[in-house]
Protein backbone atom coordinates (compact mmCIF):
# COMPACT_ATOMS: atom_id res chain seq x y z
CA UNK A 1 0.00 0.00 0.00
CA UNK A 2 2.60 2.68 0.88
CA UNK A 3 5.49 2.70 -0.20
CA UNK A 4 8.68 4.54 1.47
CA UNK A 5 12.59 4.46 0.50
CA UNK A 6 15.16 2.38 2.85
CA UNK A 7 17.41 5.45 2.94
CA UNK A 8 14.16 8.00 3.86
CA UNK A 9 13.29 5.62 7.07
CA UNK A 10 16.76 6.47 7.92
CA UNK A 11 15.11 10.11 8.10
CA UNK A 12 12.36 9.88 10.21
CA UNK A 13 12.77 8.50 13.62
CA UNK A 14 11.07 4.93 14.03
CA UNK A 15 8.67 6.40 16.70
CA UNK A 16 7.95 9.40 14.23
CA UNK A 17 7.01 6.31 11.97
CA UNK A 18 4.79 4.62 13.65
CA UNK A 19 2.79 7.87 14.55
CA UNK A 20 2.43 7.98 10.43
CA UNK A 21 1.06 4.17 10.19
CA UNK A 22 -1.47 5.16 13.26
CA UNK A 23 -2.91 8.17 11.51
CA UNK A 24 -2.88 6.95 8.23
CA UNK A 25 -4.79 3.92 9.43
CA UNK A 26 -7.37 6.45 10.30
CA UNK A 27 -8.51 7.28 6.63
CA UNK A 28 -10.28 4.42 3.94
CA UNK A 29 -7.77 3.19 1.69
CA UNK A 30 -7.20 5.36 -0.70
CA UNK A 31 -7.79 8.20 0.93
CA UNK A 32 -4.17 8.50 2.49
CA UNK A 33 -3.54 12.14 1.60
CA UNK A 34 -6.07 12.98 4.14
CA UNK A 35 -2.94 12.31 6.50
CA UNK A 36 -1.22 14.91 5.04
CA UNK A 37 -1.74 17.77 7.66
CA UNK A 38 -1.33 15.81 10.61
CA UNK A 39 1.93 14.31 9.01
CA UNK A 40 3.49 17.42 8.40
CA UNK A 41 1.78 18.56 12.00
CA UNK A 42 4.59 15.67 13.86
CA UNK A 43 7.39 16.51 10.96
CA UNK A 44 7.52 19.99 12.00
CA UNK A 45 6.76 19.56 15.78
CA UNK A 46 9.77 17.57 15.74
CA UNK A 47 12.32 19.23 14.14
CA UNK A 48 10.64 23.01 14.03
CA UNK A 49 10.54 23.48 10.65
CA UNK A 50 9.25 22.08 7.28
CA UNK A 51 12.91 21.23 4.99
CA UNK A 52 12.79 20.35 0.90
CA UNK A 53 13.55 17.16 2.13
CA UNK A 54 11.23 16.37 4.81
CA UNK A 55 8.54 17.76 2.36
CA UNK A 56 9.82 14.86 -0.09
CA UNK A 57 9.94 11.88 2.33
CA UNK A 58 5.92 13.03 3.54
CA UNK A 59 5.23 12.75 -0.16
CA UNK A 60 7.03 9.61 -0.88
CA UNK A 61 5.28 7.99 2.32
CA UNK A 62 2.12 8.87 1.28
CA UNK A 63 3.00 8.02 -2.41
CA UNK A 64 1.85 11.46 -3.77
CA UNK A 65 4.12 13.91 -5.97
CA UNK A 66 6.00 16.08 -3.47
CA UNK A 67 4.43 19.48 -5.31
CA UNK A 68 0.82 18.37 -3.71
CA UNK A 69 2.99 18.77 -0.19
CA UNK A 70 4.98 22.19 -1.46
CA UNK A 71 1.45 23.47 -2.03
CA UNK A 72 -0.01 23.15 1.20
CA UNK A 73 3.15 23.68 2.97
CA UNK A 74 3.07 27.07 1.11
CA UNK A 75 -0.34 27.87 1.57
CA UNK A 76 -0.31 27.83 5.50
CA UNK A 77 1.85 30.27 7.57
CA UNK A 78 2.10 27.74 9.93
CA UNK A 79 3.91 25.68 8.18
CA UNK A 80 7.50 26.97 8.63
CA UNK A 81 9.75 26.40 5.28
CA UNK A 82 13.00 27.64 6.46
CA UNK A 83 14.53 27.17 10.19
CA UNK A 84 12.62 29.72 13.14
CA UNK A 85 14.16 30.17 16.77
CA UNK A 86 12.55 28.19 19.40
CA UNK A 87 9.58 30.80 19.94
CA UNK A 88 7.67 32.35 16.63
CA UNK A 89 5.72 35.81 16.85
CA UNK A 90 3.05 36.06 14.75
CA UNK A 91 2.11 39.43 14.39
CA UNK A 92 -1.22 40.51 12.00
CA UNK A 93 -0.46 42.82 9.90
CA UNK A 94 -4.19 43.16 8.19
CA UNK A 95 -6.14 46.78 8.52
CA UNK A 96 -8.24 46.46 11.22
CA UNK A 97 -4.88 45.52 13.22
CA UNK A 98 -2.84 48.09 11.94
CA UNK A 99 -5.60 50.84 12.38
CA UNK A 100 -4.79 50.66 15.89
CA UNK A 101 -0.68 50.19 16.28
CA UNK A 102 1.06 46.63 14.50
CA UNK A 103 2.73 48.81 12.25
CA UNK A 104 4.38 50.26 15.76
CA UNK A 105 4.56 47.09 17.20
CA UNK A 106 6.45 45.50 14.16
CA UNK A 107 8.61 48.23 14.03
CA UNK A 108 9.42 48.07 17.91
CA UNK A 109 9.76 44.02 18.38
CA UNK A 110 12.25 44.44 15.33
CA UNK A 111 14.39 46.65 17.68
CA UNK A 112 13.71 45.32 21.00
CA UNK A 113 14.79 41.54 19.30
CA UNK A 114 17.20 43.05 16.44
CA UNK A 115 16.01 40.78 13.47
CA UNK A 116 13.81 41.71 10.44
CA UNK A 117 10.51 39.24 9.99
CA UNK A 118 11.44 36.21 9.04
CA UNK A 119 15.05 35.64 10.76
CA UNK A 120 16.49 34.30 13.79
CA UNK A 121 17.82 35.96 16.78
CA UNK A 122 21.53 35.10 17.34
CA UNK A 123 20.49 33.02 20.62
CA UNK A 124 18.19 31.09 18.35
CA UNK A 125 15.03 31.89 21.02
CA UNK A 126 13.11 33.95 18.15
CA UNK A 127 11.80 34.71 15.28
CA UNK A 128 8.76 36.90 14.65
CA UNK A 129 6.59 37.32 11.02
CA UNK A 130 4.27 39.71 9.51
CA UNK A 131 0.77 37.34 9.02
CA UNK A 132 -2.41 37.28 7.54
CA UNK A 133 -5.58 37.88 9.92
CA UNK A 134 -5.16 35.93 12.71
CA UNK A 135 -9.16 35.98 13.43
CA UNK A 136 -8.79 38.21 16.46
CA UNK A 137 -9.66 41.81 14.91
CA UNK A 138 -11.54 43.26 18.31
CA UNK A 139 -8.71 42.85 20.05
CA UNK A 140 -5.93 44.48 17.57
CA UNK A 141 -2.91 44.42 17.86
CA UNK A 142 -3.01 41.14 18.54
CA UNK A 143 0.12 38.60 17.83
CA UNK A 144 0.35 34.68 18.60
CA UNK A 145 3.17 32.94 20.06
CA UNK A 146 3.71 29.32 18.27
CA UNK A 147 4.97 26.52 18.95
CA UNK A 148 1.76 26.50 20.91
CA UNK A 149 0.04 29.48 18.71
CA UNK A 150 -1.37 31.75 22.39
CA UNK A 151 -3.09 34.72 21.47
CA UNK A 152 -2.34 37.41 23.04
CA UNK A 153 -4.52 40.80 21.92
CA UNK A 154 -4.42 44.71 22.71
CA UNK A 155 -1.04 44.42 22.49
CA UNK A 156 1.06 47.99 23.60
CA UNK A 157 4.95 48.09 23.61
CA UNK A 158 5.21 47.17 27.05
CA UNK A 159 2.91 43.88 26.65
CA UNK A 160 5.39 42.63 24.11
CA UNK A 161 8.41 43.56 25.99
CA UNK A 162 6.83 41.21 28.74
CA UNK A 163 6.06 38.67 26.87
CA UNK A 164 9.17 38.58 25.10
CA UNK A 165 11.25 38.74 28.64
CA UNK A 166 8.87 35.72 29.72
CA UNK A 167 9.73 33.76 26.99
CA UNK A 168 13.57 34.20 28.06
CA UNK A 169 12.97 33.57 31.50
CA UNK A 170 11.39 30.51 30.41
CA UNK A 171 13.84 29.09 27.88
CA UNK A 172 16.34 29.72 30.48
CA UNK A 173 14.75 27.87 32.68
CA UNK A 174 14.45 24.84 30.69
Amino acid sequence: MLNIKENQQQEFSEELLKKFAEIVSRYPEGKQKSALLPLMHLVQAERGWMSTESMDQIAAYLNLEPIEVYEVATFYTMFHLQPVGKYVLDVCKTGPCCLVGAEDLMRHIEDTLGVKAGEVTDDGLFTWRKVECIAACGGGPVLQIGPEYTYYENLTKEKVDALINELRTKANKS
